[in-house]
């Protein structure tokens, strides 16, 4: 393993010892703020050279989450068949220009200047020259402390292992255990981030799940291994956390996913700003519906009264045209039948006589039942003969 990254201790150590000599103009040179400066500015180094891994990272997130739906298709259609569900995915893959390890990038290039940091910081609480460290130097940043914390001690490290760096067990484990909860934080608010405001609301796949289940688990993850991670590594991974949450912030505010919360506040930015050129039949359209929407009213509230005066009303005598159909539309208000010149016809069944009624057949709208049929094909009777 040494021999595989000692091109990396090599690296390392280079610019930590580039950046002491720096702060040391500043700070006291055996202090903490000098080495713990320079490791920081180790990992600002890192990430700035993975900037182009990371927009890849973006890309294949977005491409990933767009053929979820499609992904889903294939898995359903050759469940019975893996082989040709794996050329159906690789097939998908090359058609849509993503690649599932792109969205890994960014961690997986840094994870071997992580592991160089670690051993070289386990050098130095050992007391032990690594790349180009000189044994003054292991010595300076052996007993440089933060908040009373050697940047080598770790929290399980027991009392008599500290009292070799000169500090307390309390002040070790108050510091890693701060540090430890704010690394967890940083973690789990970046992916929150990801998940509220930049995911595609419109399309519902797998992958969102997968995602929601990750803003949970990294946090866990980071608060099990912290405690056996050195000071040094928990300014390391607790900078490049807060160096990913601004990256990523910057990154949805300016370029978010389209669909997503953070796409509907910066298109709505732009329009306040005059900066949008939207489609004129889109903005007649918005119009049209807010001037309806402004002109529609409420119904108004009424009283009690005002709702038993209505009741009164609608008590008032009905015609009975407006109540039966077959009844006759001349009659009067209480129901008796009006006066017909002439032998008219009785209410309802009218003859053909000079001066009757017509037919109920007639008056009947269409559609009506047999009842009103039989009605029209009735013979007169004796009585209206005579």
């Amino acid at each position: 393993m040494n021999a595989i990254l000692s091109p990396l201790y090599w690296l390392v150590t280079q610019v930590i010892i580039f950046f002491h000599n720096v702060y040391s103009q500043v700070f006291d040179p055996d202090s903490g703020w000098a080495w713990g400066l320079s490791i920081v500015s180790l990992v600002i180094v890192i990430r700035i050279l993975l900037i182009p891994l990371f927009f890849k990272q973006i890309k294949a997130t977005r491409n990933m989450q767009a053929i979820q739906p499609r992904m889903k298709k294939i898995q359903e259609r050759y469940k019975n068949d893996r082989q040709r569900q794996s050329e159906e995915m690789m097939k998908l893959y090359k058609e849509t220009g993503t690649n599932p390890l792109a969205s890994c990038l960014p961690i997986l290039a840094q994870s071997p200047f992580f592991l160089a940091l670690f051993q070289v910081l386990n050098h130095i609480a050992n007391n032990r020259t690594l790349g180009i460290l000189t044994p003054e130097q292991v010595e300076s940043a052996r007993e440089a402390t933060i908040f009373g914390a050697p940047i080598a001690a770790k929290f399980m490290d027991g009392a008599d292992r500290l009292a070799e760096f000169g500090a307390s067990l309390t002040d070790v484990r108050v510091v890693t255990v701060i540090m430890i909860i704010l690394m967890s934080l940083s973690q789990f608010y970046t992916q929150r981030q990801l998940m509220t405001k930049n995911v595609d609301l419109t399309v519902k796949t797998p992958f969102m799940n997968q995602q929601k289940m990750l803003m949970y688990i990294f946090p866990i993850m980071f608060a099990v291994f912290g405690i056996n991670f050195p000071v040094g590594v928990l300014i390391y991974w607790l900078t490049t956390n807060v160096w990913t949450l601004g990256q990523q912030m910057y990154v949805i505010n300016r370029n978010p996913t389209p669909g997503s919360i953070a796409y509907q506040q910066r298109q709505e930015r732009l329009r306040k700003k005059g900066k949008l050129k939207e489609d004129p039949a889109e903005v007649e359209v918005k119009k049209t519906v807010e001037q309806a929407r402004a002109a529609r009213r409420q119904p108004k509230r009424q009283t009690k009264a005002q709702r038993q005066a209505a009741l009164g009303r609608s008590d008032a005598p009905v015609p009975a045209a407006a109540v039966d159909p077959t009844a006759d539309p001349v009659a009067g208000a209480d129901g008796s039948p009006a006066e017909v010149n002439g032998s008219g016809g009785t209410n309802g069944t009218g003859t053909n006589g000079a001066g009757g009624t017509k037919s109920g057949a007639a008056r009947k709208p269409a559609g009506a039942g047999a009842r009103g049929s039989k009605q029209s094909k009735r013979k007169p009777s004796a009585k209206t003969k005579k």
